[in-house]
């Protein structure tokens, strides 16, 4: 089972990682295994669709606790390296003690020069010591181990993560096929009204278009479930690090009423709650703009995707795909290696893309963070 290996790895590495992160990481190989049954039991198309969504959801939240669990696992190297380098002398003494005990026949402490007396005191402080000797010879050899541990840790990793992305890389494209293909879906917003494509040409800003969005009376069916009963605990629509927070400038000095995520090429995008597409589509220079209603009054913008799936007025149930981020991923041969060392080193491990996470409630930004669970306590 993809990723199964490394994971299993991962939680039985004691100190290694934290137990969240090996807990994690093995619900998403439980989650990508339920996954695959279902996607082999699915004959519909929109069967189709969920299961390739759970699938590839289950595949991205593993390879983020793995990532976890690696740079967790270089730090610990590290640590039992710096500290055989502080120990560096007295290790070399110890070992030196323990090769002459290890060649020694005889009660040598008979042989002492000051006669009995001393062979007697000697004797006493060996025998103290000797206990102390063997301990710090077996917290070598566990350290020893764990580095060996450590190493085969990084190796499955990067041969479960090759054979992994070439899966979920075919997964990615079943899934465009499989949202093309469906037909009938609930609507509840005209497609394509004049009043949309007229607003589209006029646009200047995001906010602008926004707003201007939220003032077409176009929508023609009932508001959805409690979208604001579910403040607060909504899942991120992506998976990804949050680099800015709402009103946060950025390099240029830009500060924007929403969130920025750093995701890793082809990130699937997901909805979080029942919603109708609004808009999508290409919208100035922020790529994709995919904009759903998660209920009246309700606007959640998205934008930055490489592409974008289905058509405006459709209504999509919680979890449902709403495109994937742009950039290209490495081959599967590369990626693998690639994630291991950024990993290690802490970074993203090949988050190049960002998707901006807008919340507009009657026209006004208000600050998104508060409305998804991950972000409650994420700092970025």
């Amino acid at each position: 089972m993809i990723l199964r290996a490394a994971l299993l790895t991962l939680a039985l590495a004691g100190p290694v990682v934290a137990q969240g992160a090996a807990e994690t990481a093995l619900a998403a190989a439980d989650d990508l295994r339920a996954a695959v049954a279902a996607l082999e039991g699915a004959t519909k198309s929109r069967d189709r669709v969920a299961a390739l969504t759970q699938t590839i959801r289950a595949y991205e939240t593993g390879l983020s606790a793995l990532r976890d669990g690696l740079r967790r696992a270089a730090i610990r190297e590290d640590e039992i390296a710096a500290a055989y380098d502080a120990r560096r002398d007295q290790i070399g003494r110890l070992l030196a003690v323990m090769s002459t005990m290890e060649r020694s026949d005889g009660p040598l402490l008979l042989l002492h020069p000051s006669g009995a007396e001393g062979s007697a005191r000697s004797g006493m402080i060996l025998s103290s010591v000797t206990p102390a000797l063997q301990a710090e010879a077996e917290k070598m050899r566990t350290d020893l181990q764990e580095v060996a541990d450590l190493r085969a840790l990084q190796t499955a990793a990067a041969d479960t993560l090759e054979a992994g992305l070439t899966s979920v890389q075919a997964a990615r494209t079943a899934l465009s096929e499989a949202v093309a293909e469906r037909v009938g879906l609930p609507r509840r917003y005209l497609e394509d009204p004049e009043e949309l494509r007229a607003l589209l040409q006029s646009a200047d800003t995001l906010e602008g278009f926004a707003t201007g969005l939220a003032d077409l009376d176009s929508d023609i069916g009932p508001p959805m479930e409690d979208f604001a009963g579910g403040k607060g605990r909504l899942p991120l629509p992506v998976s990804g690090t949050i680099l800015r927070r709402m009103n946060e400038a950025d390099a240029a000095g830009i500060r924007r009423p929403g969130l920025v995520i750093a995701t890793a090429p082809a990130a699937l995008v997901t909805t979080p709650w029942p919603a109708t597409i609004r808009y999508r589509g290409p919208l100035l220079d922020y790529d994709n703009v995919m904009i759903v209603e998660p209920a009246k009054g309700y606007l959640l913008v998205l934008a930055g995707l490489g592409t974008v799936y289905g058509e405006t007025g459709d209504v999509l149930t919680a979890g449902a795909p709403l495109g994937l981020m742009g950039g290209t991923e490495p081959a599967a041969q590369e990626f693998g290696a690639g994630f291991v060392t950024a990993a290690q080193q802490g970074g993203g491990a090949g988050r190049t893309e960002t998707l901006y996470i807008e919340l507009r409630v009657d026209k006004d930004p208000v600050d998104p963070a508060e409305w998804f669970a991950e972000t409650q306590d994420n700092q970025g």
